[in-house]
């Protein structure tokens, strides 16, 4: 099988690995989409913070093969497959606090070889606790592998207590960015900013009726405030690794709001902050790290019942072959939103 692999220097080898001898409990799955995400940029570009250097976390596929002792899936299956499975046990003290994203075995559940390959493993453990989901025959392979990004966005709101009719500025509008905009639109919230440098997605994000402001914009906290009435957004999700867009966030949010750290920062990433003025401001600064299968299945749900139209953000399609030149493409940002690697 063929798998997408970060080689070093910025580049990407497309490797011939051997098949994946399948486990009694597993199943394979033949990818047919699976989304590129910042953070597989960041692995392959520059200083990734995390610990699994694999591509390729957004896939979907066809199942073709299962094991002896694989009942709920069978061969031909159309599914999702989330690649990483907490435990859910009383006994885990990150589970069972609702952190499922941190739990040990979260990152110890991965897909062989990989999300970005033309065939892969779905370890026994993936299956048992809810990390395959079968998607209904409506929805497309490319708006299944969505699912994971949109699971994302969906528990970083979780996380956040708001009311209708509420405002918010999203900082960086890539795909995520523009998801957020769909959620606050879902969730009842009024005026919602968005900020961004790039002139192509400011101007793709305007058919989601808000309000688009370039963040090099000197008058930007000017017009929020004005918009607000002089109080600035009830919260804040900076959709971005730009550390400065924190210190934005941070002028942009009313006393008393709250932040949202979602971008993936470089690792060893610093930043200088005037503590004072989050404390006196009396600000919540949070982060949401990736997403858990309970977060995935109401995904599902959003993308299947049409809440959220997730289709509309692809822009570009490549197949394996061209990971090279995508992964390129995605971090150019050039005229493009979310990029698909199909097979």
């Amino acid at each position: 099988m063929k798998a997408a692999v970060v080689k070093g220097n910025s580049t990407i080898e497309i490797k011939n690995i051997k098949k994946q001898s399948l486990g009694s409990g597993d199943i394979l799955v033949q990818m047919r989409a699976c989304g590129i995400c910042g953070s597989d940029v960041e692995k392959v570009f520059g200083k990734y913070g995390q610990p699994s250097m694999r591509l390729g976390h957004e896939p979907a596929g066809l199942i073709t093969q299962v094991g002896i002792e694989v009942s709920d899936f069978n061969v031909g299956d159309r599914v999702f497959t989330h690649h990483h499975v907490a435990c859910y046990s009383d006994d885990c003290h990150e589970c069972s606090h609702g952190n499922e994203t941190m739990c040990k075995k979260y990152y110890e559940s991965n897909l062989e070889p990989c999300g970005l390959a033309d065939e892969y493993l779905v370890p026994e453990w993936n299956i048992k606790h809810g990390g395959v989901i079968k998607i209904p025959d409506d929805m497309s392979f490319e708006e299944a592998a969505m699912i994971e990004p949109l699971a994302c966005c969906i528990r970083a709101w979780n996380k956040v207590t708001y009311k209708n009719n509420d405002s918010a500025a999203i900082l960086g509008i890539g795909p995520t960015g523009i998801m957020h905009a769909m959620l606050a639109k879902l969730y009842g919230f009024g005026k919602i900013f968005c900020l961004d440098l790039n002139e192509f997605r400011l101007d793709f994000a305007k058919k989601f009726e808000v309000i688009t402001i370039n963040s090099g914009n000197a008058n930007a906290l000017e017009q929020i405030k004005s918009e607000t009435t002089n109080q600035g957004v009830d919260v804040a999700i900076v959709a971005t690794s730009s550390l400065n867009a924190l210190k934005d966030a941070i002028s942009l949010v009313r006393k008393g709001g709250t932040i949202v750290m979602f971008g993936v920062p470089s690792k060893g990433a610093n930043i200088e902050l005037d503590m004072s003025e989050v404390y006196s401001k009396g600000l919540t600064i949070i982060n949401s790290y990736a997403a858990s299968d309970l977060d995935t299945k109401d995904a599902v749900d959003k993308i299947s019942n049409k809440q959220i139209n997730v289709s509309q953000l692809i822009t570009h399609k490549y197949n394996l072959e061209e990971c090279q030149q995508a992964f390129a493409h995605a971090k150019s940002g050039d005229n493009a939103m979310k990029i698909i690697i199909s097979n």
